[in-house]
């Protein structure tokens, strides 16, 4: 199964603030045991939700949302894509990552029998 796991945002990512040298070292160290366990996919950072947009459908309706957005509990920060037998070997490895203050919502992707190719 396919999980995705969302980095909550935080005061410091919706400021730009890059993480300390000592912080991204562990943070690679972890992404590279995911690697090495055959269950990374992908992850990535974002930057701050005042470079980002939301698009808010209402019916026919559509409109454009510019960014900060306020709830920064609500944001996400980054993920990671994993690949894994269970929601439970999923949490176990998330409790692995080098945080001290934040929060990691994990999710089964839904993994259509139809893809569309690019």
């Amino acid at each position: 199964m396919k999980v995705l796991a969302i980095v909550k945002a935080t005061k410091e990512s919706e400021a730009g603030q890059i993480c300390h040298p000592e912080r991204i070292s562990e943070m690679q160290s972890f992404n590279q045991e995911l690697v090495n366990a055959g269950v990374f996919l992908a992850v990535e950072g974002l930057q701050p939700s005042s470079q980002g947009v939301r698009l808010r459908f209402s019916g026919r309706n559509r409109s454009v949302i510019d960014g900060p957005f306020a709830e920064t509990k609500e944001l996400a920060g980054g993920f990671w894509l994993l690949q894994v037998n269970s929601m439970q070997e999923a949490v176990e490895w998330l409790k692995r990552a080098p945080f001290e203050d934040n929060e990691v919502e994990i999710r089964q992707v839904v993994e259509l029998p139809h893809r569309p190719s690019v």
